[in-house]
């Protein structure tokens, strides 16, 4: 009796381990095709993620070589890449309506902004994601994943505390006179919380839209410091083109996509 006894109880502790590697597996394939499915149907480029390390017991771990493309017609490497991020998911709510995800942690991400202020790939990228917002989804980048053939119900995120640290500003810009100008400028931490916490969840792209709104002005205001740093000269060139207006008009852009 006790050999069944001791046999059965094996053989339930093989079973949840067999179940928590099945776990592990699903969660990180999980992470990882959502990311790379939905994240080119928002932002009508290029986004991969080279690996999901997340815990199936905590759900801490972390997102490794997060990467976003460039719009057509851009030839910076990319719009946005981070090495690493940590993150801490609600096990439980993955499968659920509404994902919680306790924190998203970002260090030393490298930004590119590319063009003009009041037209530039981190706008045009925002535009995209606003557009799918609205119904209007944009253009499907190269080797973009198919879509299903029938939809599925559209997920929700809570996101309880967001933070961007370290991070590095790559310019490339290309200014009324003085023409191509690159810099780098270090990026303002950000730090976000309780998104989607009082609706209930918010949609992939109200999220993304959350977060890069700050994203791209901290950006844009970084440049506009920039140009200032050129001195007198540089200025007394742009004056007649009225480049604080250019600056202003790219920050109420952004502004004007939340006000639809």
């Amino acid at each position: 009796m006790k050999k069944i006894v001791i046999r059965v109880v094996l053989a339930l502790v093989c079973l949840g381990v067999l179940a928590l590697v099945i776990l592990f597996f699903s969660l990180n394939g999980i992470v990882k095709k959502g990311v790379e499915t939905v994240g080119p149907r928002l932002t009508g480029v290029e986004v991969t993620l080279g690996a999901a390390e997340i815990s199936p017991f905590s759900g801490s771990g972390k997102l490794t070589k997060i990467f976003v493309g460039n719009p057509e017609g851009y030839k910076t490497p990319s719009a946005i890449a981070v090495g690493s991020a940590q993150v801490a998911v609600k096990v439980g709510s993955v499968l659920s309506d509404v994902i919680v995800i306790d924190e998203i942690n970002v260090q030393e991400p490298e930004i590119t902004l590319e063009g003009s202020f009041s037209g530039n790939n981190l706008t045009k990228i925002l535009s995209n994601v606003e557009g799918a917002n609205n119904g209007q989804p944009p253009p499907k980048p190269a080797n973009a994943p198919a879509e299903p053939a029938t939809p599925k119900k559209q997920k929700k995120f809570i996101v309880k505390d967001f933070v961007i640290n370290g991070g590095k500003i790559n310019l490339s810009l290309n200014l009324p006179v003085l023409g191509g100008h690159s810099a780098t400028a270090p990026l303002p931490p950000i730090h976000l919380t309780n998104i989607g916490v009082a609706e209930g969840g918010v949609t992939a792209s109200e999220l993304v839209l959350t977060i890069g709104k700050p994203l791209v002005t901290a950006v844009l205001k970084a440049a506009e410091a920039e140009v200032g740093s050129l001195g007198k000269g540089a200025q007394d060139l742009i004056k007649p083109q009225n480049v604080q207006q250019g600056i202003q008009k790219g920050l109420n852009g952004i502004g004007d996509l939340f006000k639809k």
